[in-house]
């Protein structure tokens, strides 16, 4: 079980609650703080003093007084109004990351929310109640007010969500729990959608998968450097330590460790000076990546820990509105991580061309069994081409763009969830272009003599061959990759040593 306090939230945690479905407890220190803040809210309700979110209307509509007798229903309308997701939905482990990240900021007592919405909160994951959530319509500030106006309703009873692997309306799920709906009070509608928990929500899904895709790519390239005799005194230790990049010295220490006991690797002069720059530089590239990574994961351990609606409650005389819920600083982290994932995917696809292209090797034209009456991975690589132009064009930030909104009081947003949503598309993108490569090297090891690997990619290219069967005639290729890229999403690579940043 997982204890949440507000302060010490970290990927690891957020990968054992969202994917591996770990429970959630309350500190007993934050609870106190909770209801210390919600008195300090009930007294300025009580005193008529003029708080913005309070009794006062939202975004332009700031200068609006509310009576005392309409505060709850003020909250009620901002749920419903803003209510305005649209597209696909989220999926059901984002939507469960949301709640979770929205429980926590608001477990650090600046909100002003009473006790019964973070135990709410708390039971819905712990029930597996999870709302459902369109994945379009959010500005990135004042926060994800769409999606999060989604999980809102949930806990008044409203909207649908994901239970028991169907999705159903949010009272069906409720009466099998035995729970009722809650009456919003003063302020805690404005609490629950002021925020960024959208898209950190995104972004933390992303860096978990991101970084299985990173350490996966090693090993995939590791055999396509097998597949091509490649010169592995391009991963010396010195050449690495020279640069001084920790990250790039990583990656080339990892390939040694998996090609360590390889046969098919060829020193320089034996059958050329060099390899291409897609061989060669994979510390240097894949290291640049893993920096990426390593940034979104400090910002998004951040976040996941923040304070970020509007305004906050310190004490009983500071009560202040400011602009947490900006979404810029995850905006420009999410922009970072397209690309560094995007140039793993540039890469993968320049190796497979090496693979399949009979000017580059001495391998069978395009891997196949009988070239020129079957295609072998002609088109494969076509594909994986394909996959990473699309990457260039989501790669495009997102950070960079803005609308003014609401009649130009919020006249700088972030656009940080489109950012997260198109880091997601690319993040798949790389998984099926690293699958092609997989299939691609492996013909290519077994044209050079399986008993002649690696004992480490040995085992990678046994665990695969048992469902990826050798190319021996043309056949529909798509099915393979999907197959293949189910595989890469829910198996990690993992050998002594290995460094996981989320795991840390």
């Amino acid at each position: 079980m997982i204890e949440l306090n507000g302060e010490s939230l970290k990927l690891s945690a957020i990968k054992k609650v969202c994917i591996d479905g770990m429970p959630v407890s309350l500190s007993e220190k934050s609870l106190q703080k909770v209801r210390k803040s919600r008195k300090i809210v009930e007294a300025i309700v009580s005193e008529g003093k003029t708080v913005y979110g309070i009794n006062t209307g939202f975004g332009k509509f700031s200068d609006v007084p509310i009576n005392e007798k309409d505060v709850h229903d003020l909250q009620l309308h901002l749920i419903r109004s803003h209510a305005c997701g649209i597209g696909e939905n989220f999926p059901e482990v984002v939507s469960r990351a949301m709640v979770l990240l929205r429980l926590n900021a608001l477990l650090k007592g600046f909100s002003g929310v009473r006790e019964e919405i973070v135990e709410r909160l708390s039971d819905l994951l712990n029930m597996g109640i999870h709302p459902v959530v369109p994945s379009q319509g959010s500005l990135g500030a004042s926060g994800d007010l769409a999606p999060l106006s989604h999980l809102a309703l949930v806990l008044i009873g409203e909207g649908s969500v994901h239970y028991k692997g169907d999705i159903v309306p949010t009272e069906t799920a409720y009466e099998k729990e035995g729970l009722l709906p809650i009456v919003l009070q003063a302020k805690e509608g404005l609490a629950l959608i002021n925020g960024t928990q959208a898209m950190t929500a995104v972004g933390s899904i992303n860096l978990i998968e991101t970084e299985q895709l990173a350490l996966q790519s090693e090993w995939i390239s590791a055999m396509t450097l097998e597949g091509l005799h490649g010169i592995i005194d391009a991963f010396h230790p010195a050449l690495h330590e020279a640069r001084g990049y920790p990250e790039q010295i990583e990656v080339a220490e990892r390939i040694r460790e998996l090609l360590k006991d390889s046969r098919l690797t060829t020193k320089q002069g034996e059958m050329r000076v060099q390899d291409a720059y897609s061989l060669r530089c994979i510390p240097q590239v894949h290291g640049a990546s893993w920096q990426s990574i390593g940034y979104v994961k400090d910002k998004l351990e951040i976040e996941a820990n923040a304070a970020t609606d509007n305004p906050l409650i310190f004490d009983e005389d500071t009560v202040i509105s400011g602009g947490n819920f900006h979404g810029q600083p995850i905006a420009i982290a999410m922009d970072f991580l397209k690309i560094g994932v995007a140039e793993l995917a540039n890469i993968s696809e320049r190796r497979i061309e090496r693979l399949v292209n009979p000017q580059l090797n001495d391998l069978p034209p395009f891997l196949s069994a009988k070239p020129g009456l079957q295609s072998g991975a002609m088109i494969m690589q076509y594909a994986a081409a394909s996959l990473v132009s699309e990457n260039k064009t989501l790669a495009h930030p997102a950070s960079v763009d803005s609308i003014p909104s609401s009649a130009n009081q919020e006249d700088h947003v972030s656009m940080g969830t489109i950012g997260a949503r198109h880091a997601s598309q690319i993040i798949a993108n790389l998984r099926r272009v690293l699958a092609i490569e997989l299939i691609c090297a492996m013909q290519a090891v077994e044209y050079r003599g399986v008993d002649w690997m690696a004992s480490s990619t040995r085992q990678l290219y046994e665990e695969v061959r048992a469902f990826i069967p050798s190319i021996t005639e043309d056949r529909v290729f798509a099915e393979d990759i999907e197959r293949l890229a189910s595989w890469l999403k829910t198996n990690q690579f993992e050998w002594k040593g290995t460094k996981q940043l989320i795991n840390e």
